[in-house]
């Protein structure tokens, strides 16, 4: 199985590192270049996602007490595999740029302020997409909090029901008794005991 995931590996390895070339050279590349260089790397970065769920299957057939490793290594390659895909679409944003300027004729400095400001509002779509996560994730443990504290609570109310029962047993026994004892006590007092010698 390791031999499966090990090739697998190898393969991603150059695979990226393929893509991660070609992602560099979209944007010196001419018009007919790059329109095909792009197509190229969505080809490749389609085969690189079939490989990482390759190699996660073989994960999945590793024992648990062996699988740490590898999960921590298909952590650290679906990072890069993100990183490949945010960097693949700045590229593509440069070369759409370029293609509406060679069609409508604007100038390089209205492509650049407009590149900017697409990638300026794609990092802070991630960022309030990240806060909505967390404030979820938040919202999450805090239902699960205060789920266990009403079972806690009611536990404890189920207890000091259960108390005041015992309580009013132990009362009821109590004024039993007492009442037995003084019957008992005022028999004694009636008793003449001068008829006694």
């Amino acid at each position: 199985m390791s031999s499966d995931f090990e090739g697998y590996e190898q393969d991603f390895a150059v695979l990226t590192a393929e893509i991660t070339s070609k992602i560099a050279r979209v944007p010196r590349l001419p018009p007919d270049e790059k329109k095909q260089m792009v197509a190229n790397v969505e080809k490749q970065l389609e085969e690189a996602k079939e490989l990482l769920e390759q190699m996660d299957l073989e994960v999945r057939e590793i024992p648990p007490q062996s699988r740490g490793m590898y999960s921590n290594r298909m952590r650290s390659y679906k990072q890069e595999m993100g990183k490949l895909e945010k960097d693949f679409k700045r590229s593509r944003i440069a070369y759409s740029d370029e293609v509406r300027n060679e069609l409508l004729g604007d100038d390089g400095n209205s492509s650049e302020n407009q590149r900017a400001h697409l990638l300026d509002n794609t990092e802070r779509l991630e960022r309030s997409s990240r806060r909505l996560e967390a404030g979820y994730q938040i919202a999450v443990e805090t239902e699960q909090i205060g789920q266990e504290m009403l079972e806690n609570l009611s536990h404890d109310r189920e207890k000091i029901q259960r108390a005041r029962e015992r309580l009013r047993e132990t009362d009821a026994n109590l004024g039993k008794s007492s009442r037995v004892l003084t019957g008992m006590l005022r028999r004694w007092e009636s008793l003449d005991f001068s008829l006694y010698p």
